[in-house]
């Protein structure tokens, strides 16, 4: 039966108090997230989408193994590195493949826990009663939230024994780990209260899915398409200090009789001052959960990382810009590398990323999550047609 909320005496209704409207106990909490788990405990879905999640892992990582072993293996222009470096490069580019794997599908998976979990209980006519106790709707809003987390705490458990298993193959150091699984939770929860935003926004469940979902792929994939497009917005061009390599004088005979010379000039070039929009990067959960990730790389500490550390350093070579002066006097390939090298030190001098985007992440989350709770007031002043409320 559909009932709608109407004012005998055609007034608005008046708002809860402030008060009221904010006051969360622990056993508030609790009595809204046990009533939320246990729903989803009864469901027998619950436990074939754990199964699901853990065969499908575990089969893309058997893959990712094995593409990452044949593309390692053998040792080719790298006579410095060791069998037993190339068996932990291997290992760890194994784990940040796996980790960003767990990241993509927490991704896809999350946003279900929470997208219909007010706007449901609405349609169901069990929002309403939940409205009639004691319950505040900071404890409803927030009891739901902590309820969605923990289900995606067990889907982040059930991943631990293939990311356990890409960690013991070596060149992963504990932190690494730790701080992974950390901000793995974390973005995970601000997925979960996107989803617990829209599902207090829109009227229809439907709706909400889509819109959560709409929501992770800005994440995820419209932050860099957004910095991509704003490239030629970004664009200047500045006088730069090139040094050049001279070519060398030559004998009679047209051999070169030393090395060249380098020799500076000043140029016009036109540069693209990715230094100016890096942020736009850094609220995306990979590169958040890349950058918090001590690096790890190959041969002496420099050259190319693993994919969490490609990134990591992808984002900091961004944030650095084009250089001032350019150095183009490479005579021999050592010369290149102690350019790289110095670029990159200088790259990992710059302060960490990750707490930037993720304090943006969070305070999405927690917009999502206020939004919530002022949706969840009664008597409510206006509700969308045709909604159930009883």
């Amino acid at each position: 039966m559909t009932a709608t909320v109407q004012n005998p005496m055609n007034r608005p209704a008046a708002p809860q108090a402030a008060s009221s409207t904010w006051r969360m106990s622990w056993s508030g909490l609790r009595t809204v997230a046990v009533l939320e788990l246990r729903q989803r405990v009864r469901s027998t879905r619950w436990i074939v989408v754990l199964v699901l999640w853990f065969v499908v892992l575990l089969g893309l990582t058997l893959l990712v193994r094995g593409a990452v072993h044949a593309s390692l293996d053998p040792i080719e222009g790298e006579p410095s590195v060791t069998r037993h470096q190339l068996d932990e490069y291997t290992a760890a580019s194994v784990f940040g493949i796996v980790v960003f794997l767990v990241l993509g599908l927490g991704g896809l998976v999350a946003p279900a826990l929470t997208a219909t979990s007010i706007n449901g209980d609405r349609s169901a006519g069990v929002l309403a009663a939940l409205q009639t106790t004691l319950l505040t709707p900071a404890e409803i809003a927030v009891g739901k939230l902590l309820a969605a987390w923990v289900t995606a705490m067990a889907l982040l458990a059930a991943a631990l024994p293939v990311l356990g298993w890409a960690y013991l193959g070596g060149g992963t150091p504990g932190t690494r780990l730790l701080t992974t699984l950390a901000v793995l939770a974390l973005t995970l929860l601000v997925v979960c209260a996107a989803g617990l935003g829209w599902s207090a926004v829109a009227a229809r469940s439907s709706s909400s899915t889509v819109l959560t979902y709409l929501t992770v792929l800005f994440l995820g994939l419209g932050l860099p398409i957004l910095f991509a497009v704003t490239a030629p917005l970004i664009q200047e061009t500045r006088q730069v200090q090139v040094s050049h390599l001279q070519d060398p004088e030559l004998d009679a005979a047209g051999n070169p009789t030393g090395p060249g010379n380098c020799v500076p000039s000043t140029e016009s070039r036109t540069d693209i001052r990715t230094d100016r929009t890096w942020w736009l990067l850094a609220a995306n959960p990979f590169v958040v959960v890349a950058d918090s990730a001590p690096p790890v790389r190959l041969n002496g500490g420099f050259g190319i990382g693993e994919p969490l550390t490609a990134i990591r350093d992808a984002v900091r070579g961004l944030r650095l810009g084009p250089e001032a002066v350019v150095d183009e006097c490479f005579g021999s390939e050592e010369s290149f590398q102690q350019a790289e090298r110095a670029r990159q030190q200088a790259a990992d001098a710059l302060p960490a990323t990750w707490p930037y985007g993720l304090g943006l992440d969070l305070a999405l989350g927690a917009v999502f999550t206020v939004v919530a709770v002022r949706r969840l007031r009664a008597p409510a002043r206006t509700l969308p047609r045709g909604t159930r409320v009883a």
